[in-house]
């Protein structure tokens, strides 16, 4: 079928969605849906447009996110599901449970506000496309290339892990960077004012992380009235992948 989100299944049981970041995709949360699947729940690791394994598209805002979300949840016979989303996907969770409150059982965002964040990846988006695969024709001349504006090392595996061989002596993206370098303020939107989900929803931050802060809990408040606020000591924004363990314990204690 034409244009379903491309994903993971992994286990099953009880469905749990996770929705990856910015430039990221379902995979870089393999080894958390194992040890989920172990508790019973079917984990679904979503790629959402424009990433991963799934299709591309000029067009990308928040509202479409959801409408892929829904026709895959559709698709897939879902129900009550339990949705977890991280930055860029913890938006799209949070504006499809204002939109579609009766799918969801619980929700969770994993280091995102409700609110309009200052742009912030424009050494990331300019790194990426400085990127010429016909010259970076090895993962090794990518990352050098990379390094030039990405000093982090851990951000520029994460990005490579995007890249794949077309074809031999080959590489490419798998992520449409040309709409995700167009669409890019579409990333950093707030939730609409008004949209709210009355439902049970966890809000998770990185100790080390300043995307959540304790000033935003009125608007927390206002769009998520049944809201939980847990901290990930030694983790910033990549809570999941800095602190698995600690990030697994709370996720596990809250939907069990």
């Amino acid at each position: 079928m034409e244009n379903i989100l491309h994903s993971k299944i992994v286990g099953e049981g009880k469905p749990l969605l996770i929705l990856h970041g910015f430039f990221g995709m379902g995979d870089n949360w393999k080894s958390l849906a194992n040890k989920f699947a172990e508790e019973n729940f079917e984990v679904h690791l979503v790629d959402q447009r424009n990433h991963g394994r799934s299709f591309h598209s000029e067009e990308f805002n928040y509202d479409l996110l959801v409408e892929d979300l829904y026709k895959y949840i559709q698709y897939h016979n879902l129900d009550k599901i339990d949705l977890l989303g991280h930055s860029m996907g913890g938006k799209t969770v949070m504006l499809f449970a204002t939109k579609y409150p009766e799918v969801i059982d619980k929700l969770m965002v994993a280091d995102i506000a409700p609110k309009v964040y200052p742009p912030h990846h424009q050494d990331i988006i300019r790194a990426l496309n400085s990127i010429d695969f016909s010259i970076h024709s090895t993962r090794k001349l990518i990352d050098a290339k990379l390094s030039e504006l990405i000093p982090q090392m851990g951000v520029r595996q994460f990005l490579l892990k995007n890249t794949y061989w077309i074809e031999k002596g080959q590489l490419a993206f798998r992520f449409n960077l040309k709409s995700l370098t167009e669409n890019y303020e579409e990333i950093i939107k707030s939730l609409p004012v008004g949209s709210v989900f009355n439902g049970n929803t966890l809000f998770l931050r990185g100790g080390n992380s300043q995307y959540i802060l304790d000033e935003d809990a009125p608007l927390l408040n206002a769009h998520f009235p049944k809201y939980s606020l847990e901290t990930i000591t030694n983790a910033g924004h990549w809570l999941h992948a800095e602190n698995p363990k600690d990030f697994y314990e709370a996720v596990i204690n809250f939907i069990k």
